[in-house]
């Protein structure tokens, strides 16, 4: 019988445990619902998380919309070129300056207008003999050079010139160098009356003469009234 008792209480242990246990399990399983409870609320800020995707994603249309400042920045430094574009082109090379002094040239240089100067002189003044050398220069549209020279008495004198074919319209003119002797006297003493490129002053028979019995100065003016160009004049005398 002792026997028995034994066993029935250690079957009442046994049964009292697994009660124990059995108390335990439900207060875990009852603990599991707020524990799984949590879950749906964890779950719930996904879409909290995932909607921020949007702003975040809202931000790109302001950052691409930057691009068009960003390119529309190009015209301002394209500006550079236009300015570039503004700028003069190369200038032609300009043309002598209109009056003034011509270039005066090596008698030498004249040698191209020499066998004109020489039919000139054999047809307006035959007979005489060249006074000094030449007068040469390059000439650009109404430039002069002068050349002093003294008037004797008795004796004519004949003036030619010639030029260059770019040369439309040579003139000689023949100028008191100090005041005149004469009162009411111009001071062009003569000028030649052709026109083109070949101009003669006093040509035979009518040699220009001076009047008085005395020698005076006076400047040769040779000048290049059209066109530009080398042009060669030279003083005769009888």
């Amino acid at each position: 019988m002792l026997r028995v008792k034994i066993t029935v209480g250690s079957l009442m242990s046994c049964v009292a445990a697994m009660a124990a246990l059995g108390c335990g399990g439900s207060n875990e399983q009852a603990q599991n619902p707020q524990q799984q409870g949590q879950y749906p609320q964890q779950q719930g800020q996904y879409p909290q998380q995932q909607g921020q995707y949007p702003q975040q994603q809202g931000q790109y249309p302001q950052q691409q919309g930057q691009y068009p400042q960003q390119q529309g920045s190009p015209p301002q430094q394209g500006a550079a070129p236009a300015g570039q574009g503004t700028a003069p082109a190369a200038a032609p090379p300009a043309a002598p300056p209109a009056g003034g002094a011509a270039q005066q040239l090596d008698p030498a240089a004249g040698q191209v207008v020499t066998p004109i100067l020489t039919q000139l002189a054999g047809t307006s003044a035959p007979g005489a003999k060249p006074v000094g050398a030449a007068i040469v220069g390059n000439f650009g549209p109404g430039q002069s050079l002068e050349m002093d020279m003294q008037l004797q008495p008795g004796k004519c004198y004949t003036i030619v010139g010639a030029a260059m074919p770019t040369v439309t319209e040579l003139n000689i003119q023949l100028k008191a160098n100090a005041p005149m002797p004469m009162p009411g006297m111009s001071p062009v003493l003569a000028a030649d009356q052709s026109t083109g490129p070949q101009a003669v002053l006093g040509a035979a028979p009518n040699c220009y003469k001076w009047p008085l019995p005395v020698a005076v100065p006076v400047k040769v003016v040779v000048t290049v009234a059209g066109g530009q160009g080398l042009a060669a004049a030279q003083v005769f005398e009888k």
